[in-house]
């Protein structure tokens, strides 16, 4: 894992997920090693890795820049494969989705020849994303709702009560306390940027986690930043980002990072009015399963 990860920093400028990696493969996906396929250059090195990312829908590819270039196609391939024989176990999904920067045009070529569709153009059902930097010199400390307090997640006693907050957050039950606690280890974490926004009855009413890339020039990322429907529009979520890029740049960040969907105004209405810019646009492509 550790090599995979390297091989994504290595290329930075190639690969969407760097500095939230560590997250993602931390996924209940890699609890089954089907789920994962590496690829060497024949001399020792790394030249390519893919995991199909069941909780998150996604296949997710890195692939070094001078490799063969029919390793995508070949990675496509075999998540392909992986996601028929998938089937019948927790794993199975209908669609599966790749999310590639939009000036990527040979993996645009790629995933169309494999029968991916982008999803940018599909009426009121368009999907793309936006990925976003912030360079400025750290915000000022945001306004906390009165009775709520901002706090790093009190380590692995407080995981089942966070797996709690982030399922009802995004009306989903992808997120484990095994994948939660795993996060805790893994590289890029800071912990003092993991935060939880605390309810005045003791319930968590939110969270912002914070990664880190150490590196000339030092890198964060927020991923994930969500708040519980029942104290949405109170500032929650501009007070948690602001404190989460706050001890990111302590830690020393010069640049933060941010992936959102464009079709979510508010989150998007968020992260701009906390100075972020665009950086890349992402296109979704989407495959479905066949019906056999």
């Amino acid at each position: 894992m550790a090599a995979m990860i390297a091989l994504a920093v290595a290329f930075p400028n190639d690969n969407l997920h760097v500095v939230d990696l560590p997250y993602r493969l931390a996924s209940w996906a890699l609890d089954d090693p089907e789920n994962v396929a590496l690829w060497d250059d024949g001399r020792g090195r790394l030249a390519g890795w893919a995991v199909v990312q069941s909780p998150f829908w996604a296949i997710d590819i890195v692939t070094r820049p001078d490799a063969d270039a029919n390793l995508f196609p070949r990675a496509l391939e075999w998540a392909d494969a992986r996601g028929r024989a998938a089937r019948g176990t927790p794993h199975e999904r209908a669609s599966w989705y790749v999310h590639v920067l939009a000036n990527q045009g040979r993996r645009l070529r790629d995933l169309e020849a494999a029968g991916f569709a982008c999803q940018a153009d599909g009426g009121e059902d368009s999907w793309t994303r936006i990925l976003l930097r912030r360079t400025s010199v750290a915000p000022a400390a945001a306004a906390v709702p009165t009775g709520f307090a901002i706090r790093p997640l009190a380590g692995a006693a407080e995981v089942d009560a966070y797996v709690d907050a982030h399922r009802a957050a995004f009306d989903t039950k992808n997120m484990t306390s095994e994948w939660r606690r795993r996060t805790l280890a893994a590289s890029h974490h800071v912990a003092e940027a993991d935060l939880v926004a605390v309810a005045p009855d003791g319930r968590l009413a939110g969270f912002c986690v914070g990664w880190l890339l150490p590196g000339e020039p030092t890198v964060g990322q927020v991923e994930p930043l969500g708040v519980l429907w029942d104290y949405r529009e109170l500032g929650l979520g501009a007070a948690l980002l602001t404190e989460c890029i706050r001890r990111l740049m302590a830690c020393g960040a010069t640049t933060v990072l941010v992936e959102t969907d464009t079709y979510r105004t508010p989150a998007l209405g968020l992260y701009e009015s906390a100075g972020f810019e665009p950086m890349h646009d992402v296109l979704v492509y989407r495959k479905d399963a066949p019906n056999e």
